[in-house]
């Protein structure tokens, strides 16, 4: 949700965390803030807006220094203003602390710090945290590190924070609880980050805390985790990192979004890549062939996600159940464990997360597991807490993904569910032998189809976008495996270029929607060959005969709904079950280039962040 950075070091901090900060905008753009330290003077400057706000901003203070934290927040407690930027300080002005999660019983710690004469000049729940670590700390005569593991056992919620105490000078104190934090191992020097990418130019050794363990990071000296509940000690474990820097910055493209949406064809061979053998019929998946046995006597699969990835799981939805014909049920996360699902031992859960972190996802997972349910987790986001927290699973392998709308995400996620499907299939027998090879060598030529999309559909669809970019409406209609493709292509209309857009299944239309259709509205209507072509066409007629704009997504070649359509964006031709993978490409080309003529910020759309890691 927020991004936080810190460094301590030989270096100049100002710099390391200002790029780190514009690395992680990701997470929340409300505001940002730094607090720099130099040996005298704890120096704290923050603003209402952008990283680039804050950077214009601190001439005001003196960026000497070589100890510092910095954060970007997405606002939960409290407008975004400067007043609520982090870093927050405590009352003393001697401790400073950033904080990304959500502390849930900040309100009656509150009236309790207010009743001991502490004052609050913001509406954070952060604010709080950081009076209640000094409290502790004068009242008990402890050092910063005690008092910080001793105020965390009286908070509820989730957190990544870094302390800082200006009396403890050469130490910053980090923990998380459901809020990711990686700590770069350097030369004498340590970088603190919500995930890897502010210090993959300086260090390829990281350290990811797991929940309820804190660390004291000390310059010059080795790190010191500790489980914050009994204080025992843990053993550190260094990891190499896998990211480079060529992959988090825009490598000539305008945006993130569209170097994103172009990485596709690559991205998805990397997630099938030393998993799919089309030549010799074998899926190859570690997590499934040591849990294959779970699969198989599963009463159901439910499958469990939030957003983009929700919508992943629509598509998997389809592709198990036709594929192996083992009953599925897709769930909403935010709202699986408040209406008391009644889930058994029987039950294999897939959780679906790109970033690994989100918070609902998370809460999902636990509650499943409670219940004895075999949970399997697809994310992007290697050592993420979703990867620790399932029993098994398989990364996308789509490499970092920056733009706050997700794209090779939502491809490479229906990558690995077909995989899925395709190898329970074959062990079950529910495909035929010749029909399973042909799948393989479909899916195998999916990226070139891709690639060939990408070429052959830019152009018109930012030639549609010049039309329709002032449109206050759009409706989005797919039949079968492309429902889930309207969903997701309404869903990134509204996500990036705030133009209202619904997604229906196409013959749900004459039950309601159909009553918004006039000569303004247009309606984007995928209808590949395969599948429920003649009824889409169907209903394509019934939007034309009420002066409804239909732009048509079809299989190279159509020429039936070309007759209807008002405009018409051709993709090559593939399998129904695989279509979703290249009827969504257009859709996100649309997306983007309508949001550009709109002037929206692409990668980051008001009020969203990347990672959501609240309820």
């Amino acid at each position: 949700m927020c991004g936080i950075v810190g460094y301590i070091g030989h270096r100049d901090a100002f710099p390391i965390v200002i790029k780190g900060l514009k690395r992680l905008e990701y997470r929340g753009y409300d505001s940002a803030g730094i607090m720099l330290f130099d040996n005298n003077e704890l120096k704290v400057c923050k603003t209402k807006g952008k990283v680039s706000d804050l950077e214009a901003k601190s001439s005001e203070i003196s960026t000497t220094g070589t100890i510092g934290m910095g954060h970007t927040r997405w606002a939960t407690h409290g407008v975004p203003n400067d007043v609520n930027s982090h870093p927050h300080l405590s009352n003393s002005g001697e401790l400073a602390i950033i904080h990304n999660g959500i502390i849930e019983n900040y309100e009656p710690l509150k009236k309790e710090l207010i009743k001991r004469g502490y004052t609050f000049k913001s509406d954070t729940d952060t604010e709080v945290l950081v009076n209640l670590i000094e409290d502790v700390q004068k009242k008990e005569n402890l050092k910063l590190g005690k008092a910080v593991q001793i105020a965390l056992n009286q908070v509820i919620g989730a957190y990544a924070i870094c302390v800082f105490d200006k009396k403890k000078p050469d130490e910053i104190v980090v923990a998380r609880l459901g809020s990711p934090l990686a700590i770069g191992v350097g030369e004498e020097e340590y970088f603190i980050a919500s995930d890897a990418s502010p210090f993959i130019e300086y260090t390829s050794n990281a350290i990811y805390l797991e929940d309820e363990e804190m660390a004291i990071v000390r310059k010059n000296k080795p790190l010191k985790i500790r489980k914050i509940k009994d204080d025992s000690l843990v053993d550190p474990y260094i990891q190499e990192l896998q990211m480079n820097l060529e992959q988090i910055e825009k490598g000539g493209y305008e945006h993130f979004m569209l170097k994103e949406i172009y990485e596709q064809p690559n991205v998805i061979k990397d997630t099938y890549r030393g998993r799919l053998h089309a030549g010799t019929g074998v899926i190859q998946m570690s997590g499934i062939e040591d849990n294959i046995e779970k699969f198989l006597h599963a009463d159901r699969i439910i499958i469990i996600a939030c957003g983009t990835s929700w919508h992943a799981g629509l598509v998997a939805e389809y592709v198990i159940e036709e594929f192996s014909r083992i009953p599925v049920e897709v769930e909403y996360a935010s709202e699986f464990r408040y209406r008391n699902p009644i889930i058994t031992n029987k039950d294999v859960v897939i959780a679906i997360s790109q970033s690994g972190e989100t918070a609902d996802t998370l809460e999902a997972i636990k509650l499943a597991k409670e219940k004895g349910a075999f949970v399997f987790g697809v994310c992007n986001v290697v050592g993420s807490s979703i990867s620790r927290e399932t029993h098994a699973g398989a990364y996308t392998h789509a490499g970092p993904e920056i733009g706050v709308a997700s794209t090779k995400a939502f491809t490479t996620q229906i990558t690995i569910l077909t995989l899925i499907a395709l190898r329970l299939a074959n062990a079950k027998g529910t495909l035929s032998k010749s029909d399973y090879f042909r799948y393989l060598q479909e899916l195998e030529l999916i990226p070139e189809k891709v690639e060939e999309a990408l070429k052959t559909t830019n152009e018109i669809s930012k030639a549609i976008a010049e039309i329709y970019k002032d449109a206050p409406n759009c409706l989005y209609l797919g039949r079968g495996y492309n429902f889930p493709v309207a969903l997701e292509g309404a869903l990134k209309l509204k996500e990036i270029s705030y133009i209202h857009a619904e997604g229906y299944p196409a013959a749900e239309m004459k039950h309601g929607p159909i009553a918004l259709i006039d000569e303004k509205m247009p309606v984007i209507v995928i209808a590949p060959k395969q599948g429920h072509y003649d009824k889409v066409v169907s209903n394509i007629q019934e939007i034309k005969s009420r002066s409804g704009k239909i732009i048509a997504i079809v299989t190279k070649g159509d020429t039936q709904v070309k007759e209807l359509a008002d405009h018409v964006i051709e993709i090559p031709e593939t399998s129904d079950a695989l279509s979703p993978m290249l009827t969504t490409i257009p859709l996100q080309l649309l997306s983007y280039h309508i949001a550009v003529l709109r002037g929206c910020n692409v990668d980051q759309p008001r009020n969203l962040a990347k990672s959501v890691t609240v309820e």
